[in-house]
């Protein structure tokens, strides 16, 4: 059921927002190019160009999920100049920790030494990171915390079929950090809608284990990803856009008031077609897709990263964070920077 939050803008009674104060991302080393994929699968670096707008991605070569999160967080506290300690809430969105328990999220508090803070993870795949934001904002709105880590970490190459070249083509590993404080300084923007529908979960999936124990087993199953991909791409070209819409609206904005969309980086041609729907300059949507790939909750805040670091991301920018994925979910968010 899709979920729309309460308006808190300009003239609304609740003034209370939240503000970015630091980002920080981690790539493993190994950069893995079309040209070396097309050595272990049959494709070639045309063929996945032009249906996906990837020419390489980071592949993890011995670093865990944890690792790739807490590398992301210390960058991002150190952008923001917060000391670990500080920290009330961490909420790392993965689909793809190596453990069952401990969370990840626990994790990184043991590596980063927030020991403070009250930590645990969200799996909305790919729709993750939006999906922590705004639980994040929610806790600081209610007057919980008044600080949080939010992280996007996934290590999807070891959940992936690497002679499929239907996925293995498309994923790469990463992660990406945003550290948030309350903003009541000024009259808040920060609205989301989000929703999913389970019905049709079975379009992308991934097993992880066998149902089996010494009374049971049932039938083996795959412990790779699976994908529909043009069950996904008509649903993202048709969620996303309507789900950014109704975001919009609620705010009484069009999308000449948005400077920035900031999408899930999933492929090339559904931003391209989102873009089109929602009849929006194109140029108003940066891209990663080409050196990383899709690094599913990773994906947004790394993004969200690079335009920061390259000064593109002004105080006063109204910019929408959208997404999609596994479930299947899907999350819009507009902020005022």
């Amino acid at each position: 059921m899709p979920y729309d939050n309460p308006v808190r803008g300009p003239g609304k009674e609740k003034k209370m927002s939240i503000t970015i104060k630091g980002t920080g991302s981690a790539l493993p080393e190994k950069t893995v190019t079309n040209e070396e994929l097309s050595k272990i699968v049959d494709t070639g670096d045309e063929w996945i160009r032009e249906r996906t707008g990837i020419g390489e991605r980071r592949i993890a070569t011995g670093q865990t999920v944890a690792m790739l999160a807490s590398d992301a967080a210390q960058k991002a506290l150190a952008d923001a100049g917060v000391d670990p300690e500080k920290v009330d809430l961490i909420l790392v969105a993965t689909c793809s920790g190596e453990q069952a328990l401990p969370c990840v999220a626990c994790q990184v508090q043991g590596l980063i030494g927030a020991e403070n803070a009250v930590a645990f993870d969200i799996n909305a795949a790919c729709s993750g990171f939006l999906f922590a934001l705004s639980t994040a904002e929610i806790y600081l709105a209610q007057g919980i915390y008044n600080n949080a880590l939010i992280i996007g970490a996934e290590v999807l190459s070891n959940i992936i079929d690497w002679s499929d070249r239907s996925t293995c083509v498309l994923f790469g590993d990463g992660a990406g950090a945003a550290y948030v404080e309350k903003d009541t300084r000024k009259k808040a923007l920060f609205q989301f809608v989000q929703g999913s529908n389970g019905a049709k979960g079975e379009v992308l999936s991934c097993g992880q284990r066998d149902s089996a124990n010494c009374f049971y087993r049932g039938e083996e199953i795959s412990k790779y990803v699976v994908m529909d991909g043009r069950e996904v791409f008509r649903f993202a070209t048709r969620q996303v856009p309507d789900t950014i819409a109704r975001l919009l609206e609620k705010a009484a904005l069009t999308c000449e008031d948005v400077d920035l969309f900031l999408l899930h980086q999933a492929n090339l041609r559904i931003i391209e077609g989102i873009a089109r729907r929602l009849k929006a300059d194109i140029q108003k949507f940066p891209v990663n897709i080409r050196h990383v790939g899709n690094t599913s909750s990773a994906s947004v805040p790394l993004l969200l990263d690079e335009v920061r670091a390259a000064g593109k991301l002004k105080e006063g920018m109204k910019v929408v964070l959208a997404g999609f994925g596994a479930g299947l979910t899907y999350s819009a968010i507009l902020l005022e920077i």
